[in-house]
């Protein structure tokens, strides 16, 4: 099972999709939480698991009769990595840096697939970076990498936007860079660990692919990070507590500029295909 959100009547409602098709989770028991962030949590996760494969088949849907939004809106953080690829500084004439090129991206960025993205009318080269991310699972501080994956709940892709002229202009113009409303589309769905490693075994050949109007543009395996996902959970758990629903976007294979009308997409096979259009601010 993964986790989704769909639109019902208009609102945001929690979701699993299986093998049988998609079910609300508010068709299985009355009374549980109607925020999806709320089953982003590695003890509440079994037991609605355990809900759905107990219920009919009637309560469940074909995917492509429900329309799929953003998991959730209220992430209590959202770090982002810059340069992780070698490749990907590689094309900014940057050097890799020794420790993660970390920034925070608030919840107002976030979006849902279909969702467009907006290119600011302070920006006239706005890139989309496909990235896989990380969802924590539990409480987590000050851990180590070895025991990193044991407070991830699951993994997503994710298509991060940037503003790179205005970034271009000062280096410690990041967080502005990245934090325009549209700068963080997510989902569909949530991967669950347990999903991931019956596929992968480990995330190591994991590939990402940032395509724009149907051409791959760039492509690579979470193997050529510099700083793996283990060690990104482990550096940020020593700085800050995160919590569950926290999203560790983990760096891009490439960025690539849009402009109005363009179609942009972060495909990484057997996570997730995620799309949304592209739109200019009047």
């Amino acid at each position: 099972m993964r986790l989704a959100s769909i639109l019902r009547d208009g609102r945001a409602v929690p979701a699993l999709v299986g093998d049988r098709g998609v079910v609300a989770i508010e068709d299985l028991k009355p009374g549980l939480p109607a925020d999806a962030m709320a089953f982003v949590d590695l003890e509440a996760w079994p037991d609605v698991v355990a809900l759905a494969r107990q219920a009919p088949d009637g309560v469940f849907l074909p995917k492509g009769d429900v329309v799929f939004t953003a998991p959730y809106r209220r992430p209590r953080k959202i770090w982002g990595i810059g340069l992780n690829y070698r490749d990907h500084a590689a094309d900014l004439n940057e050097s890799t840096p020794d420790q993660p090129a970390s920034f925070i991206k608030a919840d107002h960025t976030i979006i849902g697939p279909d969702e467009p993205i907006v290119i600011p009318r302070q920006s006239r080269r706005t890139t989309v970076e496909a990235e896989l991310g990380i969802i924590i699972g539990r409480y987590c501080r000050d851990v180590s990498e070895d025991e990193a994956f044991d407070y991830v709940w699951g993994v997503t892709t994710i298509l991060d936007q940037t503003a790179e002229d205005i970034l271009q202009l000062n280096p410690r113009y990041l967080t502005r860079s990245k934090n325009f409303p549209t700068f963080f589309c997510f989902g569909p769905e949530l991967v669950p660990m347990s999903l991931v490693r019956e596929r992968f075994g480990s995330l190591e050949e994991i590939e990402v692919t940032t395509v724009v109007n149907g051409d791959r543009r760039r492509s690579n395996v979470v193997a050529n990070m510099t700083h793996r996902p283990a060690s990104l959970i482990s550096f940020h758990s020593q700085m800050m507590p995160l919590f569950p629903g926290d999203i560790i976007s983990t760096g891009t294979p490439g960025a690539i500029v849009v402009a109005d009308g363009d179609f942009a997409e972060a495909v990484i096979p057997g996570i997730g295909r995620l799309g949304t259009g592209v739109k200019a601010e009047k």
